[in-house]
C-alpha cells in the first residue's frame, strides 16, 4: 500500500504552475524545493536535455510532467511561468524564448553576460507585458529587507555605504553538509567554453552579482566606479570605490576566498541613523543579523528573521505579483541590467585604473 505523504505546508487554492528549465546544481539545491514548499506555486514541469537527470529529479520531486525539449515545455498551456536555471551564457536565450511563448520568467542571476543582450531582453520584456524577475534572492533575506525599509523610512539622506562579499575557503565543506547530494550528467548542455576557466569573469558574474545587487538595493543607483584587483596565492580581491546617484559614496569588497569563515555584510551611514548587517552563508537559509540605530528615538532596532528560506520567499513574491498584482519585491529586469552594467564597469576600471561611468560601458566582463 502506498501511503500519502504528509506535509505541514499549507498550499493556497490558486498556485502558479512553474516549469523549471535545467536540472543542474542550482535547481537541485534551491529551485525544486522552493517550488514544492511555496504556498502559492506548484512544481508543474521540469525540463533538461539530459534524460538521466530528468529521470532522477522526477523521481525525487514528482512534477506533473517532464520534458527533454524546451520548446515542448513552452508549448504546454498549463505552464504559466518558467524558472531559467541554466548556465549564465544561456539565460537571455532561454528567457527570451519563454517570453515569446507568453510565459513569465524567473531567471537566475546575472540575466545575461553582455550589456547589449541584457538590454535587448529588457526591451522584449517591456513589449511583452510579462514579468521577468532576476534571481538575486538576497532581497528576500528578512534582515536585508528590514535594513532597506529602515534606510528608506528613517535614515534621511545617505552618507556612505560599505558592503562586502567574501567567500570562504571552507565554503564547500559547509555547502556539502547543507545541500542535497548533487547529481551530474555527461549529457547536460554546457557552454562551448568552460565558464570556470576564466576565474575573474566567473567570480564577478556569479558572486559579484549578489554584492552589487545588495549595494543597489540598500544604497540606490550606482553612477560610477573605480576598481582595483589583487591576485595572490590563488585568491582574488576586488576593492571598488563607488559613487551613488544621490551623491553618497561607497566601497565594495569582493574577495574569493578569505582564509576564515564566510564573511559578508554591510554598513550604511545616514543623516538620522546607521545600519550594520552580518549576512551568513546563503545555504544556511538564515536571516542576516541587522542592527539599525535611529537618532530619532536613540534606540537600536532589530528584526527576528525567523523565516529566511530566501529561495522559497523569492518564488512566493514572484507568484504573488503574477497572481494577485502585488508590488514586485524582487529584482526587476531593470535591476538586472544595472547590476550587469556595474560588473562590466568594474572590469573596465580594473583594466584602466580610472573611474568608469556605468552609462558608458558596453560588452561583457
Amino acid at each position: 500500500m502506498v501511503k500519502e505523504r504528509r506535509t505541514t505546508i499549507e498550499k493556497e487554492a490558486r498556485q502558479l504552475r512553474i516549469g523549471v528549465l535545467g536540472c543542474g546544481p542550482i535547481a537541485q539545491a534551491a529551485h525544486f524545493e522552493a517550488c514544492r514548499k511555496a504556498r502559492n506555486a506548484e512544481l508543474y514541469a521540469i525540463c533538461d536535455l539530459a534524460e538521466d537527470l530528468v529521470a532522477r529529479m522526477s523521481a525525487i520531486h514528482e512534477p506533473r510532467v517532464t520534458y527533454q525539449d524546451y520548446g515542448a515545455m513552452l508549448a504546454d498551456p498549463q505552464v504559466e511561468a518558467v524558472i531559467v536555471a541554466t548556465a549564465d551564457q544561456f539565460h537571455v536565450e532561454h528567457a527570451s524564448r519563454a517570453l515569446a511563448a507568453g510565459k513569465h520568467v524567473l531567471v537566475e542571476k546575472p540575466p545575461g553576460v553582455t550589456v547589449e543582450e541584457c538590454e535587448a531582453l529588457r526591451e522584449q520584456v517591456l513589449a511583452s507585458g510579462l514579468l521577468v524577475q532576476v534571481g538575486t534572492m538576497k532581497r528576500f533575506d528578512p534582515g536585508i529587507a528590514f535594513a532597506r525599509q529602515f534606510i528608506k523610512e528613517d535614515m534621511g539622506q545617505l552618507l556612505a555605504l560599505k558592503a562586502w562579499y567574501c567567500d570562504s575557503t571552507y565554503r564547500y565543506t559547509v555547502t556539502d553538509n547543507l545541500q542535497p547530494i548533487l547529481v551530474t550528467s555527461a549529457h547536460a548542455r554546457r557552454p562551448a567554453d568552460d565558464p570556470k576557466a576564466n576565474k575573474r569573469r566567473y567570480y564577478l558574474l556569479g558572486h559579484g552579482s549578489h554584492l552589487v545587487d545588495t549595494a543597489r538595493f540598500l544604497g540606490g543607483e550606482i553612477a560610477r566606479v573605480q576598481a582595483r584587483l589583487i591576485e595572490k596565492f590563488g585568491a582574488y580581491c576586488w576593492f571598488v570605490a563607488t559613487e551613488f546617484a544621490d551623491g553618497s559614496v561607497g566601497h565594495l569588497d569582493l574577495t574569493m576566498a578569505v582564509r576564515m569563515d564566510w564573511h559578508e555584510g554591510f554598513q550604511v551611514y545616514g543623516e538620522y541613523g546607521s545600519v550594520v548587517g552580518k549576512t551568513f552563508n546563503p545555504w544556511y537559509l538564515r536571516s542576516s543579523e541587522v542592527e539599525c540605530f535611529s537618532v530619532r528615538d536613540g534606540q537600536y532596532h532589530r528584526l527576528l528573521g525567523a523565516d529566511a528560506h530566501v529561495y522559497r520567499l523569492q518564488l512566493e513574491g514572484f507568484a504573488d505579483t503574477i497572481l494577485h498584482g502585488a508590488p514586485l519585491r524582487g529584482a526587476s529586469i531593470e535591476d538586472g541590467v544595472a547590476a550587469l552594467r556595474t560588473l562590466v564597469a568594474i572590469s573596465r576600471s580594473v583594466e584602466s585604473g580610472a573611474w568608469v561611468s556605468l552609462a558608458d560601458v558596453t560588452g561583457g566582463v
